[in-house]
């Protein structure tokens, strides 16, 4: 496949992902947090739809969260941007160059990706951020078509237990590796798997609850990012 084909597919696939109605729990909760509003945003429109993926077609780095935060993504639009957890991930994006700037408020901010694409394991605000086994099933198939949409990838970054195992049930119903409990979930962990695959790279997430309370501190994000950047370099 074309670059400039892959490409197009990927548009494609992200005017899917805003259309989709897959599940219902999720459809209801999105929609009625987009209605009520936070008091701090009542002034604004909220997207209140499934969340496409952001960032660089060409990226080396592929970032993979969890789901839009109700009043973050679901409010904005766009992966990680309107939340605590956005402004902490973006500002260690910025310090190791993926980012044009340290901030991202809104889908017109002129906020840029170089080199990096972010995506997540569930594309609409779960009610209590807990998705269902069921939802992560079905939202996984646009994932695995981005993985196949990114021809440039070679290095995931996993934010989060359940981003991590997401990614390795994929590898496994691929057949590129036997179980998933071979490749447990650690921050700082490193996974190399050949067969051409990206090295898998794991984070704690950039959640309040681990930011807040010193679990997952910026010179420990900054140190995933730099060695991811190094890494998918020398993939290259």
């Amino acid at each position: 496949m074309r670059k400039s084909d892959a490409f197009r597919d990927l548009q494609n696939l992200q005017e899917q992902v805003i259309q989709c109605r897959r599940c219902p729990r999720l459809v209801e909760y999105r929609e009625v947090v987009a209605k009520t509003k936070r008091r701090a945003y009542l002034d604004w429109e909220y997207w209140g739809r499934p969340v496409p993926s952001f960032g660089d077609p060409a990226a080396r780095v592929l970032v993979i969260g969890l789901a839009p935060a109700a009043h973050g993504a679901n409010r904005t639009g766009r992966m990680f941007t309107g939340d605590s957890s956005g402004n902490f991930l973006y500002r260690v994006l910025h310090r190791a160059g993926f980012a044009s700037q340290p901030t991202s408020v809104s889908r017109d901010d002129g906020l840029r990706l170089k080199d990096l694409y972010i995506t997540a394991a569930i594309r609409c605000c779960p009610p209590g951020n807990k998705p269902l086994p069921q939802e992560f099933a079905n939202c996984r198939p646009y994932l695995e078509r981005e993985l196949d949409l990114l021809p440039n990838v070679a290095v995931v970054v996993t934010l989060g237990k359940l981003a991590h195992d997401t990614y390795l049930t994929i590898l496994k119903s691929r057949g590129a590796i036997s179980r998933r409990s071979a490749y447990p979930f650690r921050h700082g962990a490193v996974y190399k798997f050949g067969q051409g695959l990206p090295t898998l790279m794991a984070s704690y997430h950039p959640s309040q609850q681990n930011t807040q309370t010193g679990k997952l501190l910026e010179p420990m994000f900054l140190r995933i990012f730099e060695a991811a950047k190094k890494a998918a370099a020398a993939r290259s």
